[in-house]
């Protein structure tokens, strides 16, 4: 059953990313959350869910873009809160398995954030979208290494909280 929502979930993505259909993309299931969460340890949300969260914003150099970008979406603090979250890590799937674990305490001490929009737009599967987990990273010396890099993951499918 977790293999069919996984291929469901990347199946819909790789759909938007042709058909770039935001309506279709805004009321079908983009993220899916699970583990120690309130949900009956599963739920999934549509890219209209997550926003509806809030939607905070970032300008920060990156490693994979040229120059100063800003990314906007809801804060990550913001959208465990929502779920109920209870553990102190998550792990996070990318649309290509790409794995990566990352303390809930990040969230909260440095403001990150599961962007949405990329320079105002929302973000194609081919750019990184739709779900990027971005941290300041021009705000703290401490973000410009390999550890944060590794967890701004993007195509982000699934969290688990641990």
């Amino acid at each position: 059953m977790r293999k069919l929502k996984i291929i469901a979930l990347a199946m819909f993505a790789t759909s938007v990313a042709l058909t770039g259909s935001r309506a279709q993309e805004a009321s079908s299931p983009v993220l899916t959350i699970e583990g120690k969460i309130a949900a009956n340890g599963s739920i999934d949300l549509t890219m209209n869910e997550i926003e509806e969260i809030g939607v905070a914003e970032i300008t920060t150099t990156t490693p994979w873009h040229d120059g100063a970008v800003t990314f906007s979406g809801a804060p990550m603090a913001d959208l465990l809160k929502k779920v109920a979250a209870t553990g102190s890590k998550i792990s996070v799937i990318a649309l290509n398995n790409y794995h990566t674990e990352i303390p809930v305490s990040d969230f909260e001490k440095y403001g990150v954030i599961l962007a949405t929009k990329k320079d105002g737009k929302y973000m194609p599967v081919s750019d990184k979208g739709p779900l990027f987990i971005i941290y300041p990273f021009d705000s703290d010396k401490e973000l410009k290494s390999e550890i944060y890099y590794s967890r701004a993951a993007w195509q982000v499918r699934t969290i688990t909280v641990e």
